[in-house]
């Protein structure tokens, strides 16, 4: 089994309009969509063939009334979301939704850096739920970038919660763009 601590697992688009997002994906990359709906919480996935590929949601009221707007938000696997909430503070980030489950299957934190990036937390409440995304896979998520005022203390925070670390860094005529890697693995990278 494939480690998914400190690597993104999921994504997710919450917004005002679910008709205008599933016609606009399915015209420009080709996703299908299934119905996931819960008790409680309306759920649509994106599909590419069966394979899920992300989720979509409607903005909650509350949320719009807090001035949030429509997003796409990345999830992050962890081992245990309160421990990683906890640390978020500890380091001068924001907890915006405190660790809640979902149903009996996952656990989830949406959080946000000391540059204020949102971001959400995710930990399977039973071992062996994990699905590992084929990111290099038409139709997936397949790039992770951070756009952050600084970049130092950006990956200071990151390889402190995440154990992320430095990967190559480019240097061209819009400035350096640094790549970082979680396990070893290139997962994404930021610029400012």
């Amino acid at each position: 089994m494939v480690d998914s601590h400190g690597r993104f697992v999921w994504y997710e688009l919450i917004t005002t309009d679910i008709e205008a997002a599933k016609a606009f994906y399915a015209k420009v990359v080709g996703w299908g969509t299934r119905d996931a709906s819960m008790p409680g919480m309306a759920y649509t996935l994106f599909t590419v063939g069966e394979a899920s590929v992300s989720g979509l949601m409607n903005l909650p009221e509350d949320a719009r009334h807090m001035g949030a707007k429509p997003r796409w938000i990345g999830y992050v696997g962890v081992d245990d979301v309160d421990a990683t909430a906890d640390r978020i503070n500890h380091l001068g980030g924001a907890v915006h939704v405190p660790p809640t489950d979902i149903l009996n299957f996952s656990r989830f934190s949406v959080v946000a850096d000391p540059q204020m990036a949102t971001l959400a937390l995710f930990q399977w409440l039973r071992p062996g739920q994990e699905q590992h995304a084929e990111l290099d896979t038409p139709g997936r998520v397949g790039w992770h970038e951070l756009l952050a005022a600084d970049r130092e203390k950006a990956l200071a925070f990151y390889g402190e919660l995440f154990g992320w670390q430095k990967a190559e860094a480019n240097v061209g005529a819009m400035g350096t763009y640094q790549l970082f890697s979680a396990g070893g693995q290139t997962i994404g990278g930021h610029g400012h």
